[in-house]
């Protein structure tokens, strides 16, 4: 079956290594010529909204799919009129505009933190009104990984703020005092079975995933599959969903959705009896999905702008580098180590774990609690 994705990254990558071994075929549309999910397939070199390229996607591919939002949507509806595309151009659609999501998760009645349109800077100071200081001023489209978005902490933070983001379409949102900040990652096939994943405890910094550990037997593990059934069904999706939430003492509240594979999800590489990344290629083939449980402790550490030693990570017994293809630069996502406790302790895991952190950089998580 021959699968065609839109972006050639990281995540087309690792979508592509394991869809080999279910004897799948690729090809990526990419404007980067350095794409590092080019090995794993065909490249086609070209931007998104080249007519050439698109057509030679859709004449080749059986089905097609994305790795990430930020794709002209006009190309997305265009492709999914010719050629079978899972998930849906609606749920990217929604999920690419922070201020359309916001209205759809009240729609479906998903718990969220107060926020408010915002488009000009008068609309934003009488908005503060209402939701107070701490705020996220955040751009309704274009932003990941931190991009895109500035915190309001006082009053002469506004007009800052409102610059810096180029005066464009933007939300304002409550800061949610949060205890913990968790996503849940669930695949749904096109019958409507899903299967759900561990939930994740996530830590960031500088507004970049930086660790992500899978909490086994959660307390709020029903509540949150829950949650991300009802926006699954209700987009009749069909491939991996990410929901990123906080959790405010026993308050879930829904921060945005990620309709791909998610970060997040890394570990399940290695530890979930099938990762997110397979399940998802079963989903929009029509194959059925594989378990998504795992009976042991993992984490993931992102490696961001530098790539450590592969000697130093290998020597952490549970330790396997993901190392992307990606040439290193500050703030670039280059890689990921995932962590797994097969042959030991919660002590022991928790001990590698921090050793982990030191050598990834992350001084800060390793000296803490998680």
């Amino acid at each position: 079956m021959n699968v065609g994705i839109l972006g050639g990254g990281q995540l087309a990558r690792m979508l592509a290594q394991a869809g080999r071994p279910l004897g799948l075929s690729f090809m990526f549309l990419c404007p980067d010529s350095n794409a590092c999910a080019a090995p794993y397939g065909e490249l086609l070199c070209a931007p998104y909204d080249d007519e050439r390229a698109q057509n030679r996607l859709i004449k080749w591919a059986d089905v097609t799919t994305y790795e990430f939002e930020n794709i002209p949507l006009s190309v997305v509806e265009s492709i999914q009129r010719q050629v079978t595309l899972h998930p849906s151009f609606s749920a990217l659609a929604v999920a690419r505009d922070r201020l359309v999501e916001k209205q759809r998760f009240a729609a479906m009645g998903i718990p969220i933190e107060k926020y408010s349109p915002i488009n000009s800077l008068p609309e934003l100071k009488a908005a503060l009104q209402n939701i107070g200081l701490p705020a996220i001023l955040k751009t309704r489209t274009q932003g990941y990984d931190g991009k895109g978005q500035f915190k309001l902490t006082k009053e002469s933070d506004l007009s800052v703020a409102w610059d810096r983001l180029g005066k464009k379409p933007c939300i304002v949102e409550a800061v949610v005092p949060f205890k913990r900040e968790l996503s849940i990652i669930a695949a749904r096939d096109q019958n409507g079975q899903m299967v759900y994943y561990p939930v994740s405890e996530n830590h960031h910094r500088d507004g970049i995933l930086r660790l992500s550990i899978i909490r086994l037997n959660d307390s709020l593990q029903t509540k949150v599959n829950q949650m991300i059934k009802i926006i699954m069904d209700d987009f009749n999706y069909v491939g991996v969903m990410a929901l990123e939430l906080f959790q405010d003492k026993d308050r879930l509240l829904a921060n945005e959705l990620a309709p791909r594979v998610h970060n997040s999800g890394h570990w399940s590489i290695e530890a979930a009896r099938t990762s997110q990344f397979e399940n998802h290629l079963r989903a929009i083939c029509g194959l059925p999905l594989g378990e998504s449980s795992t009976d042991q402790l993992a984490a993931m550490v992102n490696l961001v702008g530098n790539l450590p030693k592969e000697e130093h990570i290998r020597n952490i017994s549970g330790a396997t580098p993901h190392f992307y293809g990606k040439a290193e630069r500050p703030g670039r996502k280059v890689g990921h180590i995932t962590l797994t406790s097969s042959n030991g302790s919660t002590d022991e895991f928790y001990k590698q774990l921090a050793t982990l952190l030191q050598i990834t950089g992350e001084s800060k998580l390793a000296g803490q609690k998680l």
